[in-house]
């Protein structure tokens, strides 16, 4: 999730400086390989490195992330690694030998009209592929496909898996930071309902049960269940500390899902 720039440079400045032992996407667990699609994305504006984010490959060029991510930027890189050792070892921030350049960056062409929780979706074009077996890759919902969740029974217990390379803890005076990809369960409180979410975004649990998103994770996808279906990505929070509830944008209605479908034809 990013704040205003500037907030996000200090944390993104932070995040460079800082390798803190870490648990979690926040109070999650180390992820490993068990999602290589995954990958932390480093945006420039200005000539330079300038903040982070998490995306999913949808195909082997092509990578959802969050609109308020590519908003802006001028050019960026990935890495798909899953560890901070190696993140930086093939040139973390700057690029080099181990790092995938950007060939194209698309922001959804309403974004900018509202708040950025509506259309919070963007894309980047690899410049060259990351080819993964089939069902490593990241697969988008179908129309409207997270409705049947509002009047399930037991919707509380609908558990999602958010993946991503966010920062571990934030305070006042504290900042935790690493470059690890973790992977987290949080659970669904609120879909569809007037007001805050509406009908385009999700509300997760964000606690030390189920864990959560911060700051960098960004982007990155909140997976349905067990599988590899993208129900949104993750877009902003409700307080400055990452902790209570984590805002997901839905991937499920026609606006994100036939922005993104133009990038995967």
């Amino acid at each position: 999730m990013k704040l205003t720039r500037n907030v996000l440079a200090l944390i993104f400045s932070l995040s460079l400086l800082l390798a803190l032992p870490a648990s979690a996407v926040t109070d999650g667990e180390l992820d490993g390989e068990g999602h290589p699609a995954v990958g932390i994305l480093i945006f420039d504006a200005g000539g330079g490195p300038a903040w982070r984010c998490s995306g999913t490959l949808l195909s082997p060029t092509v990578m959802l992330t969050a609109g308020h991510c590519t908003d802006g930027a001028e050019a960026g890189r990935v890495w798909f690694d899953s560890d901070e050792a190696t993140v930086r070892a093939k040139g973390y921030p700057i690029g080099g030998s181990g790092a995938i350049e950007f060939s194209a960056i698309a922001t959804h062409p309403l974004f900018p009209t509202a708040s950025f929780v509506f259309n919070d979706v963007g894309v980047v074009i690899l410049s060259e592929p990351v080819v993964l077996d089939d069902d490593q890759y990241g697969v988008l919902p179908e129309l409207n496909e997270l409705d049947a969740l509002k009047t399930r029974r037991g919707k509380q217990n609908q558990m999602f898996r958010a993946v991503g390379y966010g920062l571990q803890r934030i305070n006042p005076v504290f900042v935790q930071a690493d470059l690890n990809r973790h992977v987290a369960y949080p659970n669904l409180i609120q879909i569809n309902v007037p007001g805050f979410t509406g009908d385009f975004s999700l509300l997760l649990t964000n606690n030390h049960s189920t864990g959560g998103t911060c700051f960098g994770d960004s982007g990155g996808p909140n997976f349905i269940g067990n599988s590899m279906v993208v129900g949104g990505v993750t877009s902003f929070g409700i307080n400055g500390n990452c902790a209570g509830t984590g805002g997901v944008f839905r991937m499920d209605r026609a606006n994100a899902l036939d922005f993104v479908n133009m990038w995967l034809q």
